[in-house]
């Protein structure tokens, strides 16, 4: 395999048609044989991947180069989820307004060639695949929330979904529930997730006055809870936070498999949690 037909694998199994901005490769790679896959590779992991002898690094998380200076221009997903269950489309671009342009700011700020210039240095194949590992992630989180009756409550969706993923059990994590109660019922729930990172407080909001009644984020700041707690008094609405790391893994995992089917010498570590 080359380092293209690494991230063609992706956008197969994600759906998707071409690489989106938070995604790249790096150092581009020819007949790999070992990979090493981590939701965080920077500098250090990746002079380890070269003294343990892999061929090539693989991040989730976007680590340099364009998929650090585009990162903001994924967060558009936002708008398409929302839109795709009745949010109004401006209510949805607004939702995401402050988050586009504190990201594209803040990235713009970031020593975007650090880990891509080891890399290099290294002769170490390097790449990252973000947004369509995490789209994975959400659509099978989405089918197992719909195995439910709105009538469920919170509790049981937790259960259930720590029942179909082994990355929830095995997780030092729990899955918490940050607003509303657990013996709320679920309602009309939302898996809020492959859009860059959560939405916080506006795009939570959005939902809950557009009827969604559950929003599923694997992670939210804190600050954003308390304002929705707020905001949503007297209201049965549910934000349910599934965690950062356990919810990637669901997406990466499947990665990893399909990657190893195709003779790849795949290991999955440095976050990576088992299923």
């Amino acid at each position: 395999m080359n380092t293209q037909d690494v991230m063609e694998l992706a956008l197969a199994l994600a759906e998707m048609d071409e690489v989106p901005p938070d995604s790249a490769v790096y150092v581009p790679g020819e007949g790999l044989k070992r990979a090493l896959v981590g939701v965080d590779l920077d500098a250090a992991e990746l002079v380890l991947a070269k003294q343990l002898g892999y061929d090539l690094a693989i991040a989730h998380h976007p680590a340099g180069g364009t998929a650090v200076l585009h990162y903001h221009r994924v967060l558009e997903r936002h708008v398409v989820q929302m839109t795709a269950v009745g949010v109004s489309e401006q209510r949805a671009h607004a939702a995401v307004a402050e988050l586009i342009y504190e990201r594209r700011m803040l990235d713009a700020m970031r020593n975007y060639d650090r880990s891509p210039a080891v890399a290099r240095m290294l002769g170490l194949a390097y790449m990252n695949v973000h947004t369509p590992l995490d789209e994975i992630g959400r659509r099978r989180m989405a089918a197992a929330v719909a195995e439910l009756s709105p009538s469920a409550t919170v509790e049981e969706l937790i259960l259930h979904l720590e029942e179909r993923f082994g990355e929830f059990r095995n997780a030092l994590t729990d899955i918490q529930v940050v607003v509303g109660r657990r013996n709320n019922p679920v309602g009309r729930a939302v898996v809020a997730h492959g859009a860059g990172t959560n939405g916080g407080f506006p795009v939570a909001l959005a939902y809950f006055d557009h009827g969604v009644d559950t929003v599923i984020y694997i992670h939210c700041r804190p600050q954003d809870a308390r304002r929705l707690t707020e905001a949503c008094a007297g209201r049965a609405v549910n934000l349910v936070v599934t965690g950062h790391i356990a919810s990637d893994a669901i997406g990466i995992n499947p990665f990893v498999e399909a990657l190893r089917d195709r003779g790849l010498d795949v290991t999955a570590s440095l976050g990576v949690v088992p299923e």
